[in-house]
């Protein structure tokens, strides 16, 4: 039984993001969660795509009376209105097609409509330590206003080439809004998922990414394997549905990195500060 423990007076928030669908997205932002859980931290997803996957995929029903990423972005439920799933340290605020209605209702938010998502979670006061979105695969307002709420991104990117053609206009993104909307906001890594090295194809995007971004793309690489396209399905995440499988080892990966790339986006932000202050 893992000890959830509170590690910050705000848990960081981390979003996956990417405008193609089909990468990993929602895989990635459901096992990385649970796999944090597993090492005794206490994460709330949040599932930000009408679409629901990351719902879904955890066995937590859409349709019913809990309150989903809607109602608590408009403020019609409280922080502590999330959903505990069936795993110990791990809540969620589900998704379902009222997310829909999101856009339109942001626009009519005025000024203000950057920056809901970002007011909504400052105000909680949760007690997690970590909070990870998934996003939906667009770029239009509801994506706006998770960037300018979150601190890190992680961007997966499936192993082919054109997963790859909006991969550099996806990063300056997410650059100009860091520069435009004055937030701190760090690109955690881009997650190369569904690799196959057996493979000259896999291989040669891996070495191509690793030339052109160099230590912007993670050292884990989640393979393609048959257990996680079927794990969703059955409303289990990797670490349940096949524990010791490759599938869960590189998402047991995956959770090492991401402590250690916060860890050291910390440390980086804390030496920038002091530099500031002096």
């Amino acid at each position: 039984m893992p000890t959830v423990s509170r590690e910050t007076p705000r848990p960081p928030r981390s979003a996956n993001i990417n405008q193609k669908g089909g990468v990993g997205k929602t895989t990635t932002a459901v096992n990385l969660a649970h796999g944090l859980a597993i090492q005794g931290k206490r994460v709330l997803l949040l599932d930000m795509d009408a679409q629901g996957n990351a719902t879904t995929a955890l066995g937590i029903e859409k349709y019913t009376t809990n309150a989903s990423t809607h109602d608590f972005l408009f403020g019609n439920a409280g922080a502590e209105a999330y959903t505990k799933s069936k795993y110990e340290g791990l809540d969620v605020y589900p998704a379902n097609v009222s997310l829909i209605r999101a856009e339109l209702e942001l626009l009519r938010l005025g000024d203000d409509r950057d920056r809901q998502l970002k007011q909504r979670l400052d105000s909680a006061n949760l007690p997690h330590d970590f909070v990870i979105i998934d996003a939906p695969p667009s770029l239009g307002i509801l994506t706006l206003n998770i960037l300018i709420a979150c601190d890190y991104v992680l961007v997966p990117v499936q192993c082919e080439y054109l997963a790859l053609e909006g991969l550099t206009m996806l990063i300056e993104t997410i650059e100009e809004i860091r520069n435009n909307h004055d937030v701190d906001l760090s690109i955690l890594g881009c997650l190369l998922t569904m690799v196959d090295l057996r493979t000259n194809l896999s291989q040669q995007i891996i070495k191509d990414m690793r030339t052109h971004l160099g230590d912007q793309v993670m050292k884990t690489l989640i393979p393609r394997t048959v257990r996680l396209s079927e794990c969703p399905s059955h409303g289990k995440t990797i670490f349940e549905y096949e524990r010791w499988g490759p599938g869960a080892r590189a998402y047991e990966a995956l959770c090492k990195e991401f402590l250690e790339r916060i860890s050291l986006a910390r440390d980086r932000k804390a030496i920038m500060n002091a530099g500031m202050m002096q």
